[in-house]
């Protein structure tokens, strides 16, 4: 297994169900039901110094899940032109989100998400196994879908276990 396959493949092991697709929305959910629940001033906390907080994690999600819906978009229209990757970091650091209101960053990941779903939901079966390439390794758009529902709960552990333990 490849370094590439190591790193998404924590990732997909969180995939609850081979009907990712339904997870895509399912996921979507478990976001909003833990951040509508927030305050403005729960939405600018971070657990540790140096950690984001959890309106740039959110923003981060949105970030995340545009560009794997464009890597997806691309591939699914068979456009074989050499995709990079981004720096996360870099993202986030730049990302404004502290100066956003959280219920600005909620209607974003809502909108976001609902085109995520649709877009991966109209898709034949023959586009979601072609392949594209993202940063030198083979990626199927299919698996591109995962990774978005896997990305999220990623995430979502994260929140759960650092930033709002027994909420």
């Amino acid at each position: 297994m490849t370094d590439f396959e190591k790193y998404i493949q924590r990732y997909l092991d969180l995939v609850p169900s081979e009907n990712w697709i339904e997870e895509l929305k399912n996921s979507g959910k478990q976001t909003l039901d833990i951040y509508e629940k927030l305050t403005e001033e729960q939405g600018n906390f971070a657990y540790a110094e140096g950690k984001w907080s959890l309106k740039t994690l959110l923003q981060h999600l949105i970030d995340t899940e545009k560009v794997f819906a464009y890597r997806a978009l691309r591939f699914s229209r068979k456009d074989q032109s050499l995709v990079s990757g981004f720096d996360e970091e870099a993202w986030a650091d730049n990302s404004y989100a502290d100066s956003r209101t959280l219920k600005s960053l909620i209607k974003e990941f809502k909108v976001t998400r609902k085109q995520s779903f649709i877009f991966f939901k109209t898709l034949p079966a023959e586009a979601l196994q072609l392949i594209g390439i993202v940063n030198g390794n083979e990626t199927k758009v299919e698996t591109i879908g995962k990774l978005t529902v896997g990305h999220n709960l990623h995430h979502l552990n994260i929140i759960k276990e650092r930033y709002l333990p027994g909420f």
